[in-house]
């Protein structure tokens, strides 16, 4: 009997497109997306999880596609009420985005965990993948700047990303348990593969990587491991990537995100305009349109990623 249990490591915007693609080429329970939760943070009282609200509303197909991020036909009044007061409006939260704020934060001073809230969650939405919290403990990235440490979102959001980057650090991640669900799923003998999702290596897919046991769970699996690359032509489709390796000493390029990832990938997936600079990396590469515009783009992609794990299974 074939392998059926995809296991997709995402954070935010690049990795909900291809998140989306694969739930819509698999079926539900074939689905298990390890959400990044280094981005979460406290704000206005409330409890924010960036990346799982990302995933949550692309899934759900209530995401506002211009941003890429939070909901459709947002209104504002809240955030404008805010500022009118002298409040801390540099991180928006529209009206119906507050909503999942507001009770995440209720149910978590209940006592319930992040991945009780998030399945709740997508069940109330009508999700079938399941969006899995790479922990339920408490883990922040953090930047040093020239001005010293920063918060990721102060950098990232209040800062849009100008300090110069020397170093990332994931504060929590040492006493991290990997979700229970993503190891029982990693050692259940029934993946067919893991997929690193098109996101930020180094403030998405790392701190994932960086919760102990993790790393060795993903290789114990057995299946092909098969990262997509988050940069075309050089260029990030979203956020910083580029940028951050440039100023951490790396080569800006598909090539230098997969030497990133090191010898945890067997297959390296990659566009068509890099095609003439992965010559040295050690994955299989497969070339295909990566730059995911839409719908189709993101199933089409699912699928020739999929088709390069299957592939690096039958070699084995």
């Amino acid at each position: 009997m074939s392998k059926r249990l995809v296991v997709a490591l995402s954070g935010g915007v690049g990795g909900a497109k291809l998140a989306l693609g694969l739930s819509r080429v698999l079926p539900g329970n074939d689905l298990l997306v390890v959400a990044n939760t280094g981005d979460d943070f406290e704000h206005l009282g409330l409890s924010i999880s960036p990346d799982i609200d990302t995933l949550t509303y692309v899934l759900a197909d209530i995401d506002n596609p211009v941003p890429g991020w939070g909901r459709r036909d947002e209104t504002w009044s809240f955030m404008d009420s805010i500022g009118s007061l002298g409040g801390e409006d540099w991180f928006r939260l529209g009206d119906r985005d507050l909503a999942l704020h507001v009770e995440r934060t209720r149910r978590l001073r209940l006592g319930q965990t992040l991945s009780e809230v998030t399945a709740d969650i997508c069940r109330r939405l009508g999700i079938g993948a399941r969006v899995v919290p790479m922990s339920d403990d408490r883990v922040r990235t953090q930047v040093r700047s020239d001005a010293g440490w920063i918060d990721f979102q102060d950098y990232f959001v209040r800062q849009q990303c100008r300090p110069i980057v020397h170093e990332l650090a994931f504060d929590g991640v040492t006493l991290a348990r990997p979700h229970p669900d993503i190891i029982a799923a990693l050692r259940s003998g029934d993946v067919r593969a893991v997929i690193i999702c098109p996101s930020n290596p180094f403030i998405s897919v790392e701190p994932i990587l960086a919760i102990p046991g993790m790393r060795d769970a993903i290789k114990a699996s057995g299946a092909p491991v098969v990262a997509v690359s988050p940069i075309i032509g050089g260029r990030a489709v979203k956020g910083p990537t580029a940028k951050m390796m440039r100023e951490l000493g790396l080569e800006a390029s598909a090539a230098g995100v997969a030497a990133r990832y090191g010898d945890l990938l067997d297959g390296y997936v990659v566009d068509h305009a890099d095609a003439d600079g992965v010559g040295n990396v050690s994955a299989r590469v497969t070339i295909a349109r990566t730059l995911m515009t839409s719908l189709h783009d993101r199933e089409a992609l699912a699928r020739a990623t999929l088709e390069a794990a299957d592939a690096l299974a039958l070699q084995r």
